[in-house]
């Protein structure tokens, strides 16, 4: 039984005073009106109409049912605007995981411009580099940068493309003689920076048509963090792999060298991880596009 819909009913003709002015106005046959009253009486146990050929009139009982229908109607109804606002209308919180780079570098950035456009946004944005339970955690949205996908049921959407570089401080080159070839790495300190679903182990360099790839010798310093990592080869401490976002200000500065240059290290995708495809919240589906339009 529809309950909702016989309450509707009921409502209808306690309003109109007839079963047939009902049916009218809700474009229902005269049988179904008196079918829905019916059920509904029979579900309650209760008369809520006294009727004859002539007139219609509520019970006690169906008075004060009448009541509770006002108030139990009214509330499914603006329920109901509320859960088909949030499809169309960009409001509420909206809870965020990132990993650590990713998050200081991009998503950020998303949130303040978002909350300019969208100021009945409210945010709460974790950083770590895991790839998180959605579900189990509620969270909306998991940012992550990954050579590969995780089989983890969640759907994706690819936000863009950053390249990974292989970096080092002035003073450590200067103490150890550049590297001329990857091959030369294996007498290095090479740090390692550790991102889920990456293989730290191996190092795959590019350069004219030709793969190499070399196993780094183990590190003394394994970081899993892009800011930490940037310190660290500031320091002096070896050469490690930063993606470019995180490298460039070090870079610009002077206080990191881009070490074989000529070379390409793998490509890092960054990836929106979200729970279902079907009746995208409309937060969601704006900071997608937000954070999208910043990414490199």
């Amino acid at each position: 039984m529809d309950t909702l819909q016989n309450m509707r009913t009921f409502m209808c003709v306690a309003q109109t005073g007839s079963f047939t002015a009902a049916g009218k106005q809700m474009h229902l046959a005269v049988p179904t009106i008196s079918r829905n009253i019916a059920k509904l009486e029979e579900h309650l146990k209760t008369r809520l109409i006294n009727r004859n050929t002539r007139q219609l009139i509520l019970t006690e009982a169906g008075g004060r049912y009448l009541t509770w229908c006002r108030r139990i109607i009214s509330t499914v109804d603006q329920a109901e605007v509320e859960a088909r606002g949030a499809m169309s209308l960009p409001e509420g919180r909206l809870r965020l995981h990132a990993m650590v780079g990713v998050g200081a570098h991009f998503v950020v950035p998303a949130i303040a411009e978002l909350r300019k456009l969208h100021p009945a946004i409210t945010f709460e944005l974790t950083l770590s580099n895991r790839l998180p339970d959605l579900l189990g955690e509620g969270i909306d949205i998991a940012i992550i940068a990954s050579d590969r996908l995780p089989d983890s049921g969640y759907i994706s959407r690819q936000l863009g493309k950053t390249q990974s570089i292989l970096c080092a401080s002035p003073s450590y080159l200067a103490a150890n003689a550049a590297p001329q070839t990857p091959a030369d790495l294996i007498r290095f300190d090479c740090l390692q920076l550790s991102v889920p679903m990456t293989d730290a182990l191996e190092w795959c360099f590019m350069s004219g048509g030709q793969t190499e790839t070399i196993q780094p010798r183990p590190a003394f310093l394994e970081v899993d963090s892009t800011e930490a990592m940037v310190r660290a080869l500031e320091s002096g401490m070896g050469v490690g792999i930063l993606p470019a976002f995180a490298a460039r200000p070090a870079l610009q500065e002077g206080t990191l060298v881009h070490v074989l240059p000529d070379h390409q290290l793998q490509e890092l995708n960054l990836y929106a991880i979200y729970a279902g495809r079907d009746y995208l919240d409309a937060k969601i589906k704006a900071f997608i596009r937000t954070l999208r339009r910043l990414m490199p």
